[in-house]
């Protein structure tokens, strides 16, 4: 026998694509080390199970490279065994199992337990809430639904996810109070579509419920809403964010474009007039709140003129935050049969100039906070700096704080009060006070 089979399987999980996988991969993980299986998350393993996302083109390409990657690690026998789960897995196999034949198994995103039998686990049901947190230990995603009922056409995440089904509030709020023990400050929500959560099972739009049941976790500091759809938005969310100190005073509600004709396409469900209307009613409820979005650019169709409303409505609007991204042509969405006849670099420029319109609306927002104090998260330290965020801003896609680590210590995971010094577009420099 060969030693190699002797030694102790240590299984490797690699994460790719968005906030709701990294969820998924910790649950994964926190199954596997119920049954006394040794994980890792990004490190050397003889196992490897790569959570994959088959969201565009780009995440596409890069989860594929991330298996041709691993099978060449096994064909080399660095790893012993290599599987496949997520979005590309579930929207793929077929495909993927003829192409790539020396992937041991695929999985979609809903065999779990299929993918933890695979690995010599049992799917344990009685783990509510128990997950290996892969991120800084102040902050953790939080799942509130998975799957969406929306029929955006340019989207593939009902092909992959399937229909919405919230989890119920009891068992959020066991995983809140199990995250919060092990030192867990800040909730960010995410779900495929935050504005529908509890629908399905208590027959009304339910998130306002679900926050106030929430804020009365102890040792939670911060809730954040993230991917809140704009059509049947319930607005007694409003009234807890601003009733509730440990709501942050922040929404990430993406919007894709403005133009009617184009929001029609797209099937939105919603209009210019509509849209402009509900975010007028988020910032007269809650003036200082901060709102994220993000639009699409280059959609089949798209005119000059379309472009032209989406780009004088971004500087009029004045956005806190702002991502742009250009459309990616998806094969078995409704737009699927739509020809994708903007040219790549028509999207690649209307999306670099909406996003240089937002960088100067952002450095003229932080200009206004130089001198103002402000409550932020210390998430980590780099070379001379810490680097914090208020609750204005999400991790990785927002704004930093960045605080002279020779003028004092700060703990990570910790809050400190501080006032803005000096601001860029996208980073902040402050004291502590």
């Amino acid at each position: 026998m060969r030693t190699k089979t002797l030694k102790k399987n240590k299984i490797n999980v690699v994460t790719l694509g968005c906030s709701k996988n990294v969820y998924d991969s910790e649950v994964l993980m926190g199954q596997l080390k119920a049954n006394n299986k040794e994980v890792v998350h990004e490190e050397e393993g003889n196992i490897v199970v790569i959570n994959t996302c088959g969201f565009i083109a780009n995440a596409k390409e890069e989860s594929i490279n991330t298996i041709l990657e691993y099978v060449k690690k096994k064909e080399a026998g660095d790893v012993d065994k290599v599987f496949v789960t997520g979005c590309l897995s579930e929207r793929y196999k077929p495909d993927l199992q003829k192409e790539i034949p020396s992937v041991d198994q695929y999985f979609g995103t809903t065999e779990l337990p299929g993918l933890l039998k695979a690995l010599g686990a049992d799917y344990k049901h009685e783990l509510i809430g128990e997950r290996v947190t892969t991120t800084p230990k102040n902050y953790a995603y939080f799942k509130i639904a998975e799957g969406c009922d929306r029929p955006c056409s340019f989207c593939a995440i009902p092909i992959m996810r399937g229909k919405h089904k919230s989890t119920p509030i009891e068992e959020l709020v066991i995983e809140a109070e199990k995250l919060a023990a092990n030192g867990v400050k800040e909730l960010i929500l995410i779900a495929q579509d935050l504005t529908y959560y509890g629908l399905d099972l208590y027959k009304k739009r339910n998130l306002a419920e679900l926050l106030q049941e929430l804020v009365k976790v102890d040792g939670i500091e911060w809730i954040r809403l993230h991917y809140a759809f704009p059509t049947g938005f319930p607005m007694e969310v409003l009234e807890v964010m601003k009733n509730e100190p440990k709501v942050c005073n922040y929404i990430d509600i993406p919007l894709q474009h403005i133009s009617d004709s184009i929001l029609k396409s797209m099937r939105r469900g919603t209009t210019k007039a509509k849209t402009t209307k509900l975010l007028e009613d988020f910032r007269a409820a809650v003036p200082d709140m901060t709102i994220r979005t993000t639009l699409i650019v280059g959609y089949p169709g798209e005119t000059q003129e379309d472009y032209e409303i989406l780009r004088e409505w971004v500087r009029e609007m004045r956005f806190e935050r702002l991502g742009c991204f250009t459309y990616s042509h998806e094969e078995n969405t409704h737009a699927y049969n739509l020809e994708d006849d903007v040219p790549e670099e028509v999207k690649m420029e209307r999306a670099n100039e909406i996003m240089e319109i937002q960088s100067q609306i952002s450095w003229e927002l932080n200009q206004q906070k130089i001198g103002k104090e402000f409550k932020v998260v210390i998430d980590r330290k780099e070379g001379s700096y810490f680097v914090g965020r208020t609750e204005f801003d999400s991790p990785d896609v927002d704004n930093e704080v960045l605080i002279n680590a020779e003028e004092g210590y700060l703990r990570t995971g910790e809050f400190a009060h501080v006032k803005i010094t000096a601001a860029e577009d996208f980073d902040l420099y402050a004291e502590v006070v």
